[in-house]
């Protein structure tokens, strides 16, 4: 359950929606190797409830997007603890080659600089992975193109970035953003194709 309160505690009980859902709910593991991106439903007076499955125990940090009547846009964050086995920590490194087949599908990721603080344009070119055609009848996912998630490996850097042309159907998807410093980042892209909602992740390095 989330419950959105005003700072005197009072409930938040209007929204906008955003690429077609009132609240986005990211939900990730200790080290990354987990990503959900689901929608609560909204039960009134400032609370949203949905359930979901964590798949070992362990620690979780959960990221809500919102935008209130008002155009007040706000992203939330709390580290939760889930009862059960703990899985094992993997250590994020950096791919060196920035190609990856989902679902019979091939997504190459390009960036117009890796620079940290400047700004820097994500591509997705997209193609089938055994024909290397390129794609160009992607499905609107929410709205848009597609969504990208970019977060720093200590979690305390949370992008939610929208395609620079949301009507786009392929080859390619741009999203415009930028490294707010030095490190490693987990980028996960979202797009739709043919009814399959595909996520895929990719670590860089931002110098």
């Amino acid at each position: 359950m989330i419950v959105t309160t005003d700072r005197a505690g009072n409930p938040v009980s209007r929204f906008k929606v955003t690429h077609e859902k009132l609240i986005h709910l990211i939900i990730v593991n200790h080290d990354l190797s987990f990503f959900n991106h689901i929608h609560p439903e909204y039960e009134g007076n400032g609370v949203f409830k949905v359930k979901t499955v964590f798949p070992d125990g362990g620690k979780y940090k959960l990221f809500v997007d919102f935008v209130t009547e008002d155009d007040v846009a706000s992203n939330l964050s709390e580290w939760v603890e889930v009862s059960g086995t703990l899985a094992g920590h993997h250590k994020l490194e950096p791919e060196s080659k920035l190609v990856k087949e989902v679902d019979g599908r091939e997504f190459e990721l390009s960036l117009s600089t890796d620079r940290a603080q400047s700004d820097t344009v994500l591509t997705y070119t997209v193609r089938d992975a055994h024909s290397k055609k390129e794609i160009v009848d992607l499905e609107q996912y929410l709205g848009a193109a597609g969504h990208v998630v970019v977060l720093s490996a200590d979690t305390k850097h949370y992008l939610h970035v929208h395609p620079v042309d949301e009507s786009s159907k392929g080859p390619t998807a741009a999203f415009a953003t930028s490294f707010p410093e030095k490190g490693i980042y987990k980028i996960w892209g979202q797009f739709q194709h043919r009814g399959d909602v595909l996520t895929v992740p990719f670590v860089v390095e931002a110098k």
